[in-house]
């Protein structure tokens, strides 16, 4: 059904469409076999995995960036997905940059965009995620606001995270969006280290009261089982375009820091090998790049982080995964979880379905 439906949305800008899918995906979960109709499908068991003290339903996650507010983690859930990551989310509500900002290159099944962490603020989606069905892992990922100097970002970030800890499942902190100036300075090793050492420091302060408050607890309480990890997982996630030797910083930054790993990768800013002419990407200015341009630079940088960052050390690998095919790419390179967010755009919910099942049959 998608495929019928992508052309019409095609024809809006993407910004509508975005919102428009959304609205029409909350009116199908409440019509019985509307969900199966347009691809949504409940992840094979065998797809299952177990990560970071969690357990997945299925290895294939929503990206970052598609449901930023967390107004839709119900509706969601229902196309199969192992996880939903919600954010980029900032301490103060923010439009983020002048529209339009988002920009499809159909040729290249690719988008640009410079949404610049539009969202409005960290309370107001803890109190959605505080209503959210039970059952659904989620991910909160968190930045800064753009009138934030870099010098008070940690600010920022503690602030997210603290607002969020109590209904999310796992962080991911954003110093990697190219369209917030200056944010990707963050990636550097100093400030860095900064601010995931201390978010570390903060998480275990976070699991020693837990423990305390599960040992008051009801001989049956879901804390500290090996499915709900005391300690909230914290993952950094960072740039295509960072060179080996920055690689090599996060690697150190990762093991000093003792974070749980690493999101590979983020928009790119290059505009290499495109096959949209270059006026036409010219005119839609600056942005970061998703979709299959990125795809063989994020596996590169999932394999190098993997012959570095030895599990239990995890990677999740994003970029460019529009098939089951570019999706055991990252997996077969030393991803153990995907997400997709851009290919979605172009295949619909049925991505999700076609990759559970290679997982499932990979597994066997």
């Amino acid at each position: 059904m998608y495929r019928l439906l992508r052309p019409l949305l095609f024809i809006l800008s993407p910004e509508r469409a975005h919102h428009l899918t959304f609205s029409l995906l909350e009116l199908a979960r409440n019509i019985p076999g509307a969900m199966a109709l347009v691809g949504g499908a409940k992840p094979p068991a065998g797809a299952a995995v177990e990560v970071m003290g969690l357990r997945f339903p299925s290895p294939v996650g929503l990206a970052a960036g598609m449901d930023k507010d967390a107004k839709h983690v119900d509706a969601l859930s229902t196309l199969g997905f192992g996880f939903i990551e919600i954010g980029t989310l900032t301490p103060v509500a923010q439009p983020g940059n002048e529209q339009p900002r988002l920009f499809r290159l159909p040729a290249d099944r690719a988008l640009i965009n410079r949404m610049g962490f539009n969202n409005g603020g960290v309370e107001a989606a803890v109190e959605r995620l505080r209503k959210r069905k039970p059952g659904v892992i989620v991910g909160g990922n968190i930045g800064k606001n753009k009138v934030t100097p870099n010098e008070e970002a940690l600010d920022d970030y503690v602030r997210c995270f603290e607002a969020l800890h109590p209904v999310v499942d796992y962080f991911v902190v954003n110093v990697s969006s190219p369209n917030t100036p200056g944010l990707r300075a963050l990636q550097d090793k100093g400030p860095l280290l900064e601010i995931l050492s201390a978010l570390q420091a903060k998480a275990l302060v976070r699991s020693g009261e837990l423990r305390v408050a599960s040992a008051a607890q009801a001989p049956h309480s879901p804390l500290g089982t090996q499915h709900s990890p005391l300690t909230k997982p914290i993952l950094l996630k960072i740039a295509p375009d960072l060179t080996d030797a920055q690689l090599d910083d996060v690697v150190a930054v990762v093991k000093e820091s003792g974070i749980a790993g690493v999101i590979a990768t983020n928009t790119t800013i290059s505009r290499e090998g495109l096959h949209t002419p270059k006026g036409e990407v010219e005119a839609m200015g600056a942005g970061g790049v998703s979709g299959a341009p990125v795809r063989h630079r994020s596996t590169e940088v999932v394999r190098y982080l993997r012959e570095r960052l030895p599990r239990p050390i995890v990677i999740i690998g994003v970029g460019g995964i529009d098939s089951a095919e570019a999706a055991m790419e990252k997996l077969k390179a030393g991803a153990d979880l995907v997400q997709v967010y851009t290919g979605l755009i172009y295949e619909g919910p049925a991505l999700v379905k076609r990759i559970n099942q290679a997982c499932a049959q990979w597994k066997a």
